[in-house]
């Protein structure tokens, strides 16, 4: 069996197969996700599989693009050579004894920038252009990690990470300082041992200006590691939107309904018992509650009651989005999930990255509906 055959089936280990019997629903699942899949699916996932620097479309309007582009791809350049943990000397990212770059180069980098600008297009892109096999380059988000720490411990964590060449971190969680710490002191394990590292990131609670935190902040929050980053700022728009049509407002139940069931492979699921199920699933497992999906059709969507409830679905809104699946709603609009309380508050960032993306599905989703 081949290993991608065999991360395949890791992947679906312990979800139900798709039936006959009518649409799926989330409410109904539970996964059990084993450690073996975790280490398994860091990899960019299927939306960011075919991610590339010469397909990702810079505005031309926002230099810092194009040359976050440059540096990146001369950041992976440099990333050849034998992986980490050979036991020779190594360099400053493992090359041996002829390091590629200068000592004083940073071992990491940091894409600081608002929601939508193409930071983990960026991310995925560089993890494809680094001359290393998938088995020596890691990508997930900080849910992940912290996630995969937790199944495996911190020292077989380090352990199976060290002979990385990359660590690729999308969506570093600033707003946990018990977590932060935890992986900032596993990061600095892993740059000893000679991994690089690569890192976006969200906002800091209380953050508000700009609807993203400074390079500043997330240098200060990773304490002593802040030296082998170098941060690369990316203005821009949400591109999720620029010069698209707006995304189709809800459609009615019956709609909603008939599209799932009209659909192979849709769950249909009450908005309200879907955050009420949340609730009793761990977020790191959301990714496997969307195995097999096709579609997610939502009734009755309806404004978010309290933040707890809203953190559980922006971690829900990033999996669906990663995975490509769309959703399909009655109710309230997306953009009035939150109220302007959170919008204006310390996770307004999360927020409006969940809009983003849920519009950006909700625009994918439109074809389900029969005219």
């Amino acid at each position: 069996m081949s290993s991608s055959t065999e991360a395949a089936d890791i992947r679906h280990a312990g979800t139900a197969p798709l039936t006959d019997a009518g649409p799926l629903s989330l409410c109904e699942r539970e996964p059990h996700v084993p450690a073996e899949r975790l280490v398994a699916e860091m990899v960019p996932p299927p939306r960011f599989s075919s991610a590339r620097f010469e397909t990702y479309i810079p505005d031309p309007n926002q230099p810092s693009q194009t040359q976050a582009v440059q540096i990146l791809g001369s950041f992976a350049a440099g990333l050849g050579g034998p992986a980490a943990g050979t036991g020779k000397k190594r360099g400053l990212f493992g090359f041996g004894r002829k390091p590629a770059v200068a000592p004083s180069a940073p071992r990491g980098v940091y894409l600081d920038g608002g929601y939508g600008v193409g930071k983990t297009h960026l991310l995925a892109s560089l993890w494809h252009a680094t001359p290393a096999p998938a088995e020596q380059k890691a990508f997930g988000t900080f849910v992940e990690l912290t996630n995969l720490v937790g199944a495996l411990g911190f020292q077989q964590t380090v352990k199976t990470l060290s002979s990385h060449r990359l660590l690729c971190i999308d969506e570093f969680e600033l707003d946990d300082p018990g977590d932060t710490v935890l992986v900032s002191t596993l990061l600095g394990k892993l740059v000893d041992a000679g991994v690089a590292l690569a890192a976006t990131s969200n906002t800091l609670p209380g953050k508000l200006g700009e609807g993203r935190f400074a390079a500043a902040d997330f240098l200060r929050e990773i304490q002593g590691l802040s030296a082998h980053f170098r941060p690369l700022r990316i203005d821009g728009e949400d591109y999720r939107h620029r010069g698209l049509p707006e995304a189709p407002p809800p459609y009615s139940e019956e709609q909603v309904t008939k599209a799932a069931y009209a659909t192979e492979g849709a769950s249909l699921d009450d908005f309200p018992h879907l955050l009420e199920h949340l609730a009793r699933v761990h977020p790191s497992r959301y990714g496997a509650l969307t195995d097999h999906l096709k579609a997610v059709c939502l009734t009755e969507v309806s404004a978010i009651p309290d933040q707890s409830t809203a953190l559980r679905l922006v971690v829900l809104a990033d999996r669906l989005y990663d995975r490509e699946i769309p959703v399909l709603a009655s109710g309230e609009p997306f953009d009035k999930l939150f109220s302007e309380e959170m919008l204006n508050g310390g996770y307004r960032k999360k927020y409006f990255r969940a809009i983003s993306r849920l519009t950006a599905l909700a625009r994918d989703a439109k074809g389900l509906v029969q005219s």
